[in-house]
This record gives C-alpha cells, sequence and structure tokens, in this order.
C-alpha cells in the first residue's frame, strides 16, 4: 500500500489522525495533515481506507 496527500488541499479537520494515528498526524501551526508512514503495513489498511474515506477535501490517496 502506498499512501499519497495533497496538503493543498487538507482542510483540517482531523478526521484522518483520528482514524489512523500511525500513519498521519497534523502540523501544529495549521492543523495540516502530515504523513508519518507512506507506505504502513497491510494490517493498517482499514484504518488508512477509513482515513481516506473521512477526508473532507479527498486529499488522501491510497494506492494498493
Amino acid at each position: 500500500m502506498k499512501i499519497e496527500i495533497d496538503q493543498s488541499k487538507c482542510c483540517g479537520g482531523g478526521q484522518c489522525v483520528m482514524a489512523a494515528p500511525a500513519v498521519f498526524d497534523q502540523r501544529d501551526e495549521d492543523g495540516v495533515v502530515v504523513l508519518l508512514d507512506a507506505s504502513p503495513a497491510e494490517e493498517l489498511l482499514p484504518e488508512v481506507l477509513r482515513a481516506a474515506a473521512s477526508c473532507p477535501t479527498l486529499a488522501i490517496r491510497v494506492d494498493r
């Protein structure tokens, strides 16, 4: 699995961090998503897919 994020689309909602905290974080200054692991373990796939689906701006892309 490979994850890409588009920080320019991110609105700082934080749903991704709540869904997959091992993979996503937010910048302190503006809340924009930070990718902690671009190729996480497959067992994190459900959390990553939930994070991508909950993103209001579709800033997260997951390739399997």
